[in-house]
């Protein structure tokens, strides 16, 4: 029988819930249990494909092509496992699919309502997704706080489930506890008032777990659970960690893992210990690494740390294997001209061309490529970064001033970067994006076949545009080597300079496939020919 966990989160958003889920998922992993995370998403979006970066973080792609919440991301990464479009729910989701039904007359003419038929369209997302591959736990992270309006669908389902499941569904409540400096005192009154409003919507926590800065006394502990009606030993911190990496192990000491399989019927005696030995081995290069490496994103997004986050967190994996601690610097593009770039790049270990969409910042990307070819600076483009690898080749190699991205000029003379025949066609059908994990063969003896060592890949792609291979010829005769192809439609996916250190640009995206325990095997090499 699969066991429902529900994480919610309230007092203040950004507190860590994916995190914390995905730790759970972890502990329950390594004790042998089949686990997937699940994040259901409020808003009224249907997907993550067309928020902006600044205001929700990166968008993520899953396997089967889904764009999703960032969360998934960290969930793929501590589980070491691949999720798809069931692993994450919007609002937006939920309503068409009803509506659809409504449409089709499935509802025989009844009033469509919030309740049933909201709650039973999220209910039927949740258990679907138990039934999909026989799992053991499916833990459901609610985004948003309790109180918001968008969440009330989602608590309302896990009132429910709580109902219809009795002890094999349970909710652990994440909430804030600060510390106010003038009174020097942590205080526990907003994490009251988050229960209680999680209650008057008829969700009674079974764990509450309490995020810090500071570490919580035992005696506040029992004061939360004696005023939240929750067991002492179900109430359990998070304190500030150095690194998400070893927030697993934190709340493994807060036994959190034994509360819940106590919680939801199990006998400890019969379960085994949670085997984090590779955890730890993974941690301990992470944290005994002492010589840097430093590496430059180039970007149009870098204010925002979540703009980019899987790269960051593949960055830190492949620092980590390499026994390097990893120093990462950020340059806006925008701003990058040739006056500034040996200032803003200078003393850089290697540089990565970040991706992203629209002609803004492209510009100064095209100059710190310029800068890391001359100067031969180790350099990984990604997804547009591959396609500004190209525009920069062709202008200052093969002498085309004026080659660009139909993207960014429909009137250039030599497009070396193009939306392909096959993106045309779908253009008025709303779906352009190559999305998801595609094939591609590589070509023996090049850079790219020795970091992959096996001739067909899987990476995942979220693009519109293509290398145009009408210039394919011309690049390779003058020293830009198409590496990676896709065999089908013949489309270029890796493109490197043999004479360079490293100097390689990818159409996909490798970072959504790096793992705590499989660090992807681009970003260790590229952090490797840095340090050298």
């Amino acid at each position: 029988m699969t066991k429902f966990i529900f994480v919610t989160g309230g007092v203040a958003s950004s507190l860590g819930k994916g995190i914390l889920a995905a730790s759970l998922g972890k502990l329950l992993q390594a004790r042998g249990f089949k686990v997937t995370n699940q994040k259901m998403d409020p808003y009224v979006n249907v997907d993550s494909g067309t928020l902006n970066p600044y205001e929700h973080g990166e968008c993520y792609v899953t396997v089967d092509g889904h764009e999703c919440d960032l969360d998934l991301g960290h969930y793929e990464r501590f589980l070491n496992v691949e999720l798809h479009k069931c692993n994450n729910i919007t609002t937006g989701r939920i309503y068409r699919n009803v509506i659809e039904r409504e449409r089709r007359g499935d509802f025989l003419g009844k009033t469509v309502q919030v309740i049933p038929h909201i709650t039973d369209e999220i209910k039927r997302n949740i258990k679907a997704i138990a039934s999909s591959d026989n799992y053991d736990f499916v833990i459901t992270e609610i985004g948003g706080t309790v109180g918001d309006i968008e969440s009330l669908p989602y608590i309302e389902s896990v009132r429910q489930m709580k109902w219809e499941l009795g002890t094999d569904c349970l909710c652990i409540h994440l909430t804030y506890v600060p510390f106010l400096a003038a009174a020097q005192e942590l205080k526990t009154k907003p994490t009251q008032h988050s229960v209680k409003a999680l209650q008057q919507e008829g969700v009674q926590p079974d764990i509450i777990i309490l995020r810090t800065e500071h570490e919580i006394s035992l005696d506040m502990k029992r004061k939360v659970a004696l005023f939240c009606n929750v067991e002492a030993d179900s109430v359990m911190q998070s304190v500030d960690a150095s690194s998400i990496y070893r927030v697993p192990l934190n709340m493994q000491a807060e036994k959190l893992d034994e509360v819940v399989l106590r919680k939801t019927g199990f006998d400890l005696a019969k379960v085994p210990e949670a085997d984090m030995k590779d955890w730890h081995c993974f941690l301990h290069k992470l944290e005994s690494a002492t010589e840097v490496v430093r590496i430059t994103l180039v970007g149009k997004y870098v204010q925002l740390q979540d703009a980019y986050k899987s790269i960051r967190e593949s960055l830190t994996h492949a620092a980590a294997y390499n026994h390097r601690k990893l120093v990462l610097n950020t340059v806006l593009s925008d701003t990058l001209t040739d006056d500034n770039v040996a200032e803003q790049l200078g003393g850089q270990h290697g540089i990565i061309v970040c991706p992203g969409f629209g002609n803004r910042g492209v510009e100064g990307k095209l100059t710190a490529l310029r800068y890391a070819r001359e100067n031969n600076i180790p350099c990984l483009g990604i997804c547009m970064g591959m396609q500004a690898m190209a525009i920069e080749f062709a202008r200052n190699v093969l002498g085309y001033a004026d080659a660009n991205s139909t993207e960014f000029n429909e009137l250039t003379t030599h497009n070396v970067v193009d939306m392909m025949e096959e993106q045309k066609a779908l253009l008025n059908k709303g779906g352009t994006l190559r999305l998801g994990a595609y094939p591609c063969a590589l070509k023996p003896g090049t850079l790219a076949f020795d970091i992959y060592q096996k001739p067909l890949i899987y990476e995942r792609h979220r693009h519109r545009y293509e290398f145009n291979n009408k210039y394919r010829t011309e690049f390779e005769q003058a020293g830009m080597v198409c590496s990676g192809l896709n065999q089908e439609s013949d489309l270029v996916e890796i493109i490197e300079l043999p004479a360079h250190r490293f100097f390689i640009g990818v159409q996909f995206h490798p970072e959504y496939s790096s793992t705590v325990l499989r660090p992807h095997p681009l970003f260790v090499r590229f952090i490797s020919e840095s340090i050298k």
